[in-house]
């Protein structure tokens, strides 16, 4: 298959597989705005439960930062367990951690039970320390997790440099409960399974009011209907008219490169377990294996801003540093999406008037909380008990210079992706 840059590689590779693009409601058990890993899975949940639900996504399920995900399915959140608990207080940062821990299982699961085809496969995550100085981050991750009863382990520098095949690094933190999977297929197979359960799920068919005035009203551009419950499940994609109308995060652009396909020797050589991974860099950097043994490198940044070309320099550079027998093997897909990031990075659910739930900020782990907070809040609308959710529901949140954030984000990956080739030298790049 041939390709252009600045290609989604997943869209590129997924199915597509067909659905409705009208409605005709006139009133649901359950709205669900947003067709990602959310939404999707809380039409499932609730399709399986007899609820008649409705979901509604503005382009096609999976456009958003679901399909546009590296396909990590990891345990717990990038903030470490203890400083989860001390954000949240001991028992509420113990549920969530508790919560997460258990939500690969969660994806594997469903991925087992409704067969989804979406290249899983769960041989572990290896989180990577450049030097010494970030191998000290492990430690303490190891210390928290182990304490945690999670089932994680250090390995050295040769068994590290022995499963990327790089000599580039010191150490990782293996957590075999963690896996890969191809983000889009997964993100479609949950919304196929949800539509044979009875869902009704609807593209190209963007909610352009979401009211209450005792029920839920739900307007598009196809007419209105009324729904007893509402899950507003946009996230980063979020439109405000729809959901809130003050900032409630920053957003973070990751982007994406996969080279062609690996020989058999080299995918022998190159990640051979298939792990996916992620360095301890705070303009973190993440290496996989697709199923095609496309290699694909991702980093903070956008490539739909001014600093693209630094970021696009920086990948192949970086390439072959890690790699230097892959320095001239092409680039075929470059994509990028959009991180919701909030000040504490902690997920958050939105209480909208106890008919309903609003999930954002997963803040670079949308995958396995995604999928959980989109089963869970389902359950907890239909059972009337909040008690079930990861986190308990707020019913306000807002935060103030998102934008600015955003900038600051931007910034700071465009100069470290700048000066790379300097900090290299230095051995903090």
């Amino acid at each position: 298959m041939t390709s252009t840059p600045h290609t989604n590689l997943w869209q590129a590779t997924a199915n597509a597989p067909q659905f409705d693009q009208t409605h005709d409601q006139q009133s649901v058990d359950l709205a669900i705005i947003g067709g990602g890993f959310s939404g999707c899975a809380a039409a499932l949940e609730a399709a399986k439960a007899g609820l008649n639900v409705i979901l509604l996504e503005a382009e096609t399920i999976g456009f958003g930062g679901s399909g546009r995900n590296v396909g990590l399915v990891n345990a717990g959140l990038w903030t470490p367990p203890q400083e989860v608990e001390d954000t949240l207080g001991q028992q509420a940062g113990q549920k969530l951690n508790t919560a997460l821990a258990a939500a690969p299982d969660l994806v594997f699961n469903l991925i087992e039970q409704h067969q989804i085809q979406c290249d899983a496969v769960r041989n572990g995550t290896l989180h990577c320390a450049q030097s010494h100085h970030h191998k000290k981050d492990l430690d303490k991750r190891l210390r928290q997790l182990t304490a945690r009863d999670a089932p994680v382990e250090m390995l050295s520098e040769a068994e590290t440099q022995k499963r990327l095949g790089s000599t580039h690094f010191v150490a990782s933190l293996f957590d075999p409960r963690a896996g890969t999977i191809h983000p889009l297929k997964f993100a479609q197979g949950l919304a196929k399974a949800a539509q044979h359960a009875g869902a009704k799920i609807v593209e190209h068919c963007p909610a352009t009011a979401v009211q209450q005035d005792g029920t839920w009203r739900v307007a598009t551009r196809q007419g209105e209907f009324k729904a007893n419950y509402v899950i507003i499940a946009t996230n980063a994609y979020d439109h405000k008219h729809v959901r809130h109308s003050k900032d409630q995060f920053s957003t973070v652009r990751f982007f994406q490169s996969a080279t062609t396909p690996l020989t058999d020797a080299q995918a022998a050589k190159i990640l051979p377990n298939r792990e996916g991974t992620w360095d301890c860099a705070t303009v973190m950097t993440s290496l996989r294996l697709d199923a095609e043994n496309r290699l694909i490198l991702g980093a903070i940044g956008s490539l739909d801003h001014a600093s693209a070309p630094f970021h696009k320099l920086w990948g192949r550079q970086k390439l072959r540093d890690l790699y230097p027998e892959l320095a001239e093997l092409p680039f075929t897909h470059q994509w990028c999406g959009k991180i919701a990031m909030t000040a504490d990075h902690l997920p958050k659910i939105l209480d909208l008037g106890g008919k309903g739930f609003a999930p954002f900020g997963y803040s670079g782990r949308g995958i396995g909380p995604g999928t959980l907070f989109g089963t869970q809040m389902v359950k907890a609308l239909i059972n009337n008990d909040e008690t079930v959710l990861p986190i308990a529901p707020i019913t306000q949140y807002d935060e103030s210079f998102t934008g600015l954030k955003s900038a600051y984000y931007e910034c700071g990956a465009t100069a470290v992706h700048t000066a790379y080739p300097v900090l290299k030298h230095l051995n903090i790049g």
